[in-house]
């Protein structure tokens, strides 16, 4: 059984910059994509950034953060990390990660197998 752990959520400032981190314990994880997706209130779930099994090479990003975030993995430590920079109000939500039963990234919520508790992200205007 695969535990994830989000953190690193805080409030912070329009134009500012976070790192997300989510530690796995308890399985493998270094085989599979990984992803963050997010929740804003009153809200769907919505994918934001996957990537690749092993090594990571291949990423996807939704269109309204491609450019400003960065998703990336350190299997050797376990662990998944997303870069925000440029934050803009509209990033405000808790923020997932996921791991998928999949090497090959995708963004579907059904495709993930395994969640973290979430942390949230305020961004202030």
């Amino acid at each position: 059984q695969v535990e994830l752990v989000e953190s690193g959520g805080r409030l912070v400032q329009s134009g500012g910059s976070l790192r997300l981190s989510c530690a796995a314990s308890g399985g493998t994880f270094s085989t599979y994509s990984l992803a963050w997706f997010r929740q804003a209130p009153g809200k769907e779930r919505e994918f934001v950034a996957s990537i690749g099994g092993w090594s990571g090479g291949r990423t996807d990003y939704v269109d309204s953060v491609r450019g400003r975030f960065v998703i990336s993995r350190d299997n050797a430590e376990g662990t998944m990390y997303l870069q925000m920079n440029s934050l803009k109000p509209e990033d405000t939500a808790v923020y997932y990660c996921a791991l998928s039963r999949y090497k090959v990234p995708t963004r579907a919520p059904r495709d993930y197998n395994y969640w973290g508790q979430g942390t949230q992200v305020t961004v202030s205007s």
